[in-house]
Order: structure tokens, then C-alpha cells, then sequence
């Protein structure tokens, strides 16, 4: 089986690139003989916003009620100003040593090991990875949710708003576990490009839809109780819930700003004129600011209508009964994002139509070949990468079968990727059936990838490319927006595991609980 970042003779994926580029000058290909990108500002804003806008937008609304008008609208801002801050960092970092003119860059990676290098790259790794494997749980964990909404919902409308409508988790939880082995055999999935299509629509639809009800319920006058400080110690909550809850809020704000993971990968579809990070850092403020009105919307929207007692997901939770087929439709939404965002990727030309993004690049039948991919694709490849490298000569795990399927063709079975693929789903799939508390684990999501992948390394990076004197005045105001970030950051931790603790105390995995 072909590595895919090698070709049949064992040449790198940039080595294969320029040895394609000169035994066909006249092909139309960028500096790095790679096929030109056509990719520009406008298209890099749609993809930021759309890499940015997904499932945590849903527990803003619960994030603002335990923080308060004040620091929770200050705290999305923040936040806002840090990501837009550091990815223009980043941003000048995909071309090295020069910004401008310098050897490109195709991964977060690579961006981090053209610029630190060493152990900093491994810890990069494991940051990156561990995020994505956090994020198919937590994807795991919504889908579910949100399939168990739709069934609760029309049993409220049926039978009234009181009425016992409990549903267990776990069938869902594992049919979505079974829908996502069966896509994860698919070859050529990146192909399916009306799955990133889908999942874009479906994440604008949902979030939409909750801004709306949010809209409709404040008109209505029937809002909940706020406060500027949020919820109230002896009344809403105890102050050590005050506290731990406060913690966990932030973290959630932190994951509704992940996108820095994808933004080298989002930089590489721009085309060279004008310059790549120019045209990175617009898109970035378009985008950031863009997803900030969004969140501010869905956040204090929420906020406004539901009090101190918003839910953690207010499509899930019921915040909302009513119109139940507008519920439906959007716990569907949700479903059907996630399902698509879990593992997809788009059309291998890309750049106009790709809703979502990639971490690495496919060498296929020696012609190069661009598309996006997130979350549980990466992970495949990068073990199945290693095992190739490791043990070339075994079978098990090199050796291509073909199936003939009836009514889809067909298809290369490969005995170890079965396997493999196959265990990853079943497993992350157990462990969101053993944890499935939704805003406790966004939060330690958030907290966990916020620091290294949105700050720590963008800022030491910018700091390596522009030798900013060691002790200087902006050396001492990056190394303190580090600090900062970094205790943020584990108070948000530290926050979302005591809400874990909490939900595990009275909860019994694999049964259902009644409401």
C-alpha cells in the first residue's frame, strides 16, 4: 500500500512535487512545483468562519450565564483579540525563514519545526492529536445528544412539557459510532465533497436557528433572571460552583475559538499574489470578527432569554419546546454536521467549495492532488504512516485487496486500516458512553488546546523569526501574554475536570437517568 506522503519511490510528497513540476515545465504550478493555488481572502474568511462556527456555539449561552454580563462579554472579546493577534503570527510563520519569499510550509507542524524544531515539535504533535481525539468524543457525545432531542422533543409536544420523556444515550451513541467505521473504509472519500458542504450549511443552520428562538423568546417577554455577575451564590449555585463553573465557562469560550490548528492549512490554498500572509491576516480579521458578532449573538441572546438558568446546549437541553419540528430540525442539523465534520474531506481541487480543512496531503497515483480534512483522517494516516515505515514488508498491513461491491463498485480493502480504523472509532465511542457530559468536556478541550496551539507556539515562533532581543519590552509583553494564557488556561482545566468529577459522582455509566 502507498504511504500517503510518498510516492512508489519512496520520495517525499514536496521531493515527487518538483521532480513532477520539471518533467512538465509547462504545467501551470506554484514556487514549491506544486499545482497553483487560486485560493484569496474571501475564501479564507469563509473557511475561518466555518472552522470556527460549530457545536460549541451551543453552550455560550450557559458560559455567559456563569460569568455575567460583564466578564462574559469581556472574556468573548478577549479571546477574540488573542486568536486575531496571535494567527497573524502564525500567519507570517508558513513561509520560513522570510515571510515573503522563504521555503513553504504545509502543516502546523512543519511551521513549528522550521522554526523551534527539536522536542518542541513532538509537543506539537501531541497537542494537535490530542485535540482532534478530544474532539471525535466530543462529537460522539453531541451527535447522540442531539438524535436523543429530536425524540424528546416530540414526546414533549405530545404528551406535555412534564411528562417523563427519558431516552437513552447509547444506542445513538453507538449507531454513530457504526455510521463513522463504515465512512472511515470509504477510499477516495475526499471525493465526497457535499459532505464539507453539508456540514457547513448544517452548522450555519443550527446556530441560526438558536439565535432566532433566543430573538423570539426576549420578544416574547418571558425571560429569565440575569445578573452582571451571573448566577448567584445561595441561590442559583454554591460558591464553590460559582467558582468551578466560572473556570469550566472560559474553557468553552476558548474551544468556540479553536481554529489556529487549521490555519497554516487554510494559508497553503491562497495564491502567492498578493503575498500569502497579507491575504492570511485580512481573512483572519474578517473571520474572527465575523464569528465574534456571531458568538455575542448566540451568547447574550441566550443569555437574555433563558437567565441564570440557560441550559449548557439550549437546542438539547430545552430551552426551547416549542415549535418542536424547528427543534427537530435543528438537533438534525446538528446530527448531520457533526456526522460530516467527524472525518470529511472535500474536493481534491478545493479552494472554492472546501468548507472544511485539512492536515496533510495526498499523493495519488503521482499526480498531486489538495484537499481538506479534520479530525479522526489525520490520526488515521499519521499511525498508518508510521506502520508503513516501520514494517514495509508486512503484509498485513501493506498488502491492498479488492472488493467488488454490488451497486458501488469497486473498493481496496486494506486488512490493517479495517482493523485500526475500526478500533479507534469503537474506542472513542466507549469513552463518550463512559463521559458524556457535553459542556465539561468542550471545556477541557478548549482549556487543553487554547495555550500550545493558539499561543504558546505562534508567539515563540514570531519570537525565533523576528529575534526579538531576549528582556526587550516586547519580549517581556509576549512572555507575559504566555503566563497569562497558560494560567487561563488551567484554571479552565481545572474548572472543566471538576465538573467532570461532579457528573461522574451521581451518574452510572451504560444506564439511563431519569430526569
Amino acid at each position: 500500500m502507498k504511504s500517503f506522503n510518498t510516492d512508489q519511490h519512496g520520495h517525499s510528497a514536496a521531493e515527487s512535487a518538483d521532480v513532477y513540476a520539471m518533467s512538465d515545465p509547462t504545467k501551470n504550478v506554484d514556487d514549491d512545483g506544486r499545482e497553483k493555488r487560486t485560493g484569496t481572502w474571501l475564501t479564507a474568511s469563509a473557511h475561518i468562519i466555518t472552522a470556527v462556527i460549530g457545536s460549541g456555539v451551543l453552550s455560550l449561552a450557559w458560559a455567559i450565564a456563569q460569568l455575567g454580563w460583564i466578564a462574559g462579554t469581556l472574556i468573548l472579546i478577549i479571546f477574540s483579540f488573542i486568536t486575531y493577534f496571535t494567527s497573524t503570527m502564525l500567519a507570517d510563520c508558513y513561509r520560513a525563514p522570510d515571510p515573503l519569499t522563504g521555503k513553504r510550509n504545509y502543516t502546523y507542524m512543519d511551521v513549528v519545526r522550521s522554526y523551534l524544531g527539536g522536542r518542541k515539535v513532538q509537543l506539537c504533535g501531541v497537542a494537535q492529536y490530542g485535540n482532534l481525539i478530544g474532539i471525535t468524543v466530543g462529537y460522539t457525545i453531541t451527535a447522540s445528544i442531539s438524535l436523543v432531542a429530536i425524540g424528546k422533543a416530540n414526546c414533549y409536544h405530545n404528551k406535555g412539557h412534564h411528562a417523563d420523556c427519558t431516552i437513552s444515550n447509547y444506542p445513538y451513541m453507538a449507531a454513530f459510532g457504526i455510521i463513522q467505521i463504515l465512512l472511515s473504509q470509504i477510499p477516495n472519500f475526499h471525493k465526497l465533497s457535499f459532505l464539507s458542504l453539508m456540514a457547513a450549511v448544517m452548522s450555519f443552520a443550527y446556530a441560526s436557528i438558536g439565535i432566532g428562538l433566543a430573538i423570539a423568546t426576549v420578544a416574547g417577554g418571558k425571560v429569565g433572571k440575569t445578573n452582571m455577575t451571573g448566577t448567584v451564590v445561595g441561590v442559583d449555585v454554591t460558591a464553590a460552583q460559582k467558582i468551578w463553573r466560572s473556570f469550566q465557562a472560559v474553557g468553552d469560550i476558548a474551544f468556540a475559538y479553536a481554529y489556529a490548528t487549521v490555519l497554516i492549512e487554510i494559508q497553503d490554498t491562497l495564491r502567492s499574489s498578493p503575498a500569502e500572509n497579507k491575504a492570511m491576516k485580512r481573512a483572519s480579521f474578517v473571520g474572527v470578527s465575523t464569528t465574534t458578532f456571531f458568538y455575542i449573538l448566540c451568547g447574550c441572546l441566550g443569555y437574555a432569554a433563558f437567565g441564570n438558568k440557560a441550559p449548557g446546549d439550549f437546542l438539547t437541553d430545552f430551552g426551547f419546546y416549542e415549535p418542536f419540528w424547528l427543534i427537530d430540525f435543528a438537533n438534525a442539523c446538528i446530527a448531520f454536521h457533526l456526522i460530516g465534520a467527524y472525518q470529511v474531506k472535500p474536493n481534491p481541487k478545493g479552494e472554492k467549495d472546501c468548507f472544511v480543512f485539512e492536515l496533510s496531503r495526498s499523493l495519488a497515483n503521482e499526480k498531486e492532488t489538495y484537499f481538506l480534512q479534520v479530525f479522526a483522517q489525520p490520526i488515521f494516516q499519521f499511525v498508518e504512516k508510521k506502520c508503513n515505515r516501520n514494517w514495509p514488508d508486512n503484509k498485513f498491513i501493506t498488502s491492498e485487496y479488492s472488493v467488488n461491491i454490488p451497486f458501488l463498485g469497486k473498493f481496496n480493502i486494506n486488512l490493517f486500516r479495517l482493523v485500526w480504523r475500526t478500533a479507534y472509532v469503537v474506542i472513542t465511542t466507549l469513552v463518550a458512553m463512559i463521559f458524556p457530559f457535553f459542556n465539561a468536556i468542550l471545556g477541557l478541550i478548549g482549556a487543553a488546546s487554547f495555550w500550545p496551539l493558539t499561543v504558546y507556539f505562534p508567539v515563540e515562533m514570531h519570537i525565533a523569526q523576528t529575534k526579538v532581543k531576549k528582556y526587550s519590552p516586547r519580549w517581556i509583553g509576549l512572555k507575559m501574554l504566555c503566563w497569562v494564557c497558560l494560567i487561563v488556561s488551567l484554571l479552565a482545566a481545572a474548572g472543566s475536570i471538576a465538573g467532570l468529577i461532579s457528573s461522574v459522582k451521581t451518574y452510572k455509566p451504560f444506564r439511563t437517568i431519569h430526569e
